[in-house]
């Protein structure tokens, strides 16, 4: 796996300060104990980015999925930087790729938005916002390039110290996501960062080494990845 010198360019740099956001968000002693906390709001980077401190995130919700819904899976999935599972098969695909940081989100975003994707629910709203919040430093992309330089698989989240909410990924070559989420293990790792939240587990991830925890444990590891 070859990661050039600029590959990581703009992920330890501060992110524009955001302020709180004009929304006041539940505190999550009163929160459901179904995954869906509340609705309404909007997708400003104040709200994101508090929103996601505070263990929520966003997904749309009703028809055309216009509506914003709150989220806050219960249980969470998280993935333990240390339990990463690579296969034998990750391993070969790696060598065959080029991985990067942050050089081209736009790319990215709009491949997990593409709205032939089973169950997508990426809108062009959530792309506009998630793009500014790049733009703030706040989110974050990991790019995949196959040997003749095209794109091929990737994912993009949000950032927040020691703190990693992983949004969406893509591949359009074998294992291509998995080495982009190979490589963002191995980057938070080298940044002292604590915490990959990957929201719900699947079987698929469960197979990389995604665990589930409580609530209320999720919200004091975020806790503690987002002080440091």
């Amino acid at each position: 796996m070859r990661i050039p010198d600029a590959g990581n360019l703009g992920w330890d740099t501060t992110p524009t300060p955001v302020g709180e956001s004009r929304w006041d968000f539940p505190p999550a002693e009163s929160w459901p104990s179904d995954d869906l906390v509340g609705s309404g709001a909007d997708l400003e980077p104040s709200t994101l980015v508090n929103a996601y401190a505070r263990g929520l995130f966003p997904m749309g919700i009703g028809r055309g999925g216009h509506q914003i819904g709150w989220w806050s899976p219960n249980p969470r999935g998280i993935l333990p930087l240390h339990d990463l599972r690579v296969t034998r098969s990750m391993k070969q695909s790696a060598r065959r790729y080029t991985v990067r940081v942050d050089t081209d989100f736009d790319a990215v975003i709009r491949a997990c938005a593409a709205p032939t994707r089973e169950g997508g629910w990426i809108n062009k709203h959530f792309v506009r916002a998630y793009t500014n919040l790049h733009q703030l430093g706040w989110a974050h992309s990991v790019e995949t390039y196959n040997e003749d330089g095209h794109l091929v698989g990737g994912l993009y989240g949000v950032r927040i110290n020691g703190f990693f909410a992983g949004e969406s990924m893509f591949h359009i070559q074998r294992d291509a996501s998995k080495v982009a989420l190979m490589h963002l293990v191995a980057v938070m790792g080298d940044s002292g960062m604590e915490l990959l939240d990957v929201q719900w587990s699947t079987p698929h991830l469960a197979s990389l080494g995604v665990i589930e925890v409580p609530r209320a444990e999720y919200l004091d590891r975020l806790a503690r990845a987002v002080a440091i």
